[in-house]
């Protein structure tokens, strides 16, 4: 390993003497780039990745005095992927540089699929606010390449996360839109009724039993396949419940369809919050009694 950092920390120098030289037109900075580009691979091998990052930025600006965007664009990504491994803050500046410049030459497919990539590192640090904004202009610009079904993913995201941080309306109208677009699309219309139970537990944790029921409705003019799924049943029985007031029979419809089709934690999460609720009611009720 320490031969390669040694060849790396060479060819960088050699690059560094190149920049430095004098030379006719924008011949130096090409070199300059060919020598970063090696430097930085020697750096790779030897997993110094802070090292090959900040070679590849350097390599990035040579690019930009030679008015190659897209190589220079391309040379962020390459910076990031390397700052992935030590920060993650650094991996998302370069990312972003990355994207302006993409926008900057109409490579629109090229930005949505990096902002995506920003938006997965915003999750991975938990910091679901910047997730949901780089998902949704990544699915803004998935949708204007017409490239749906990674435009789609991108929306779920953001439906997931709006619910997460109990956004429930903004998720709703997600799922719905979604659930429209499938129903015209004989490989997506097997996936209506998810996104139908997902906008339905998002209605339900709003816990107006009215909204609940009035959606039920719409659904089935949407898809009239809808009230006889077993995702139908569940929402119908638990506004049912709420309605009555009754956990226990709450308790009873999920326990049966968590039987058969098992709860992702999502889906358990918003379950729960929706049982918290009723279980105030009823004690207030009690309190009352």
């Amino acid at each position: 390993m320490g031969d390669q950092s040694t060849r790396g920390e060479e060819f960088e120098k050699n690059a560094e003497k190149k920049l430095n030289s004098w030379s006719f037109f924008g011949s130096k900075y090409e070199d300059a780039a060919d020598l970063f580009d090696k430097a930085a691979n020697f750096f790779k091998l030897a997993k110094s990745w802070d090292r090959a990052g900040s070679i590849y930025v350097k390599l990035a600006n040579c690019h930009l005095k030679l008015e190659s965007n897209h190589e220079a664009a391309q040379a962020f990504v390459s910076a990031a992927h390397c700052y992935k491994k030590t920060s993650t803050k650094e991996a998302i500046s370069c990312l972003q540089q990355a994207v302006n410049m993409f926008c900057d030459i109409g490579r629109l497919s090229m930005a949505a699929r990096y902002y995506k990539e920003i938006a997965e590192l915003y999750e991975s640090e938990q910091n679901i606010e910047q997730a949901i904004d780089h998902y949704e202009k990544a699915a803004d610009f998935f949708q204007s390449e017409e490239v749906s079904t990674s435009a789609n993913q991108c929306k779920q995201k953001v439906a997931q996360f709006a619910a997460q941080i109990e956004q429930y309306q903004k998720a709703i109208e997600i799922y719905e839109e979604i659930a429209r677009q499938s129903l015209t699309n004989n490989l997506l219309k097997y996936g209506v009724k998810g996104h139908l139970l997902n906008a339905g537990l998002c209605q339900l944790c709003k816990g107006d039993v009215v909204a609940i029921t009035n959606a039920l409705e719409r659904y089935q003019d949407l898809d009239p396949t809808f009230s006889g799924t077993r995702e139908y049943r569940l929402l119908a029985d638990i506004a049912s419940a709420l309605d009555e007031e009754d956990v226990m029979k709450f308790t009873d419809v999920v326990k049966e369809f968590d039987s058969m089709t098992p709860l992702d934690s999502w889906k358990t999460t918003l379950l729960l919050r929706v049982k918290e609720k009723l279980k105030a009611k009823e004690l207030e009720e009690d309190d009352l009694t």
